[in-house]
């Protein structure tokens, strides 16, 4: 699949990612171009000198600077004494979601319906990569983005997953749909499947909605099956990322059962 990067008129988009672990991961992955990197003046040992030797092996600027400038660059004091100014990362889009679905083999999605929240991209991010999704899909506008945020709440495993960034995620469904691929939904709502029931193996998705709303109504009812967590206290739902984590390890679990 073919990666595209984000630009603007004025040139390449750039951010600012801190931590020392989302920094070590991005140097892992190898798929952002690296300008400079903030390393604290104070204390400089251990994981900040590896992430130094790292800095200096990709041809990247290494500054010292003191604890104030690294907590403006990061905009919080939650940085671990470095940060690193990077290229964003390339993004998927529907033609690249296509051809995975007509390559064969069982490819796996996650769908993220307008989620707003960086903390739950972050940590179903992270999930998606531990469970060895084959994208993650996003709605380019009125959802959280893989942000600096979300690639911190993820632990750097934002930097190893392939995002898809499309217009239109009802749109998405229909097209992959036509390559093979069914859509599983996390709906609480009548006639929903418990997930443990529910055949997740073969080329899915497995679609998200957002906090609030939950699924979009079209996003709903073109999915193939609806899939539910059964409960037994008094709130009526789960975290979206806690949710969407137990449905991908029971498709992993399917997947991976012997024939």
């Amino acid at each position: 699949m073919k990666e595209r990067r984000g630009t603007e008129q004025a040139g390449e988009q750039r951010e600012i990612i801190c931590g020392r672990q989302p920094v070590k991961e991005m140097f892992a992955a190898g798929r952002r171009k690296v300008h400079s990197i903030y390393v604290s003046d104070r204390g400089r040992g251990g994981a900040l000198a590896e992430i130094e030797a790292r800095a200096k092996e990709a041809g990247a600027k290494v500054r010292h600077v003191d604890p104030v400038t690294l907590d403006r660059l990061a905009g919080s004091a939650h940085h671990q004494g470095v940060a690193a100014e990077v290229s964003s990362l390339p993004v998927l889009d529907l033609a690249a979601l296509e051809e995975l679905g007509r390559a064969g083999g069982e490819p796996l999605l996650l769908v993220l319906d307008h989620l707003q929240d960086p903390q739950n991209l972050g940590s179903l991010l992270r999930t998606a990569e531990t469970a060895g999704v084959s994208a993650v899909v996003l709605p380019r506008r009125r959802a959280c983005g893989v942000t600096p945020a979300a690639v911190r709440a993820s632990a750097g495993a934002a930097e190893h997953v392939p995002v898809a960034e499309v217009a239109n995620i009802a749109e998405v469904i229909r097209r992959l749909r036509e390559t093979g691929m069914r859509f599983a939904a996390l709906d609480c709502g009548p006639g929903a499947e418990i997930y443990t029931e529910a055949a997740l193996t073969g080329p899915l998705g497995i679609v998200v909605g957002s906090e609030g709303d939950g699924l979009q109504p079209l996003v709903r009812d073109l999915c193939d099956v609806r899939v539910r967590i059964p409960q037994s206290g008094r709130l009526d739902s789960l975290n979206a990322a806690v949710a969407g984590a137990v449905v991908l390890f029971e498709a992993l679990r399917q997947r991976r059962r012997p024939a």
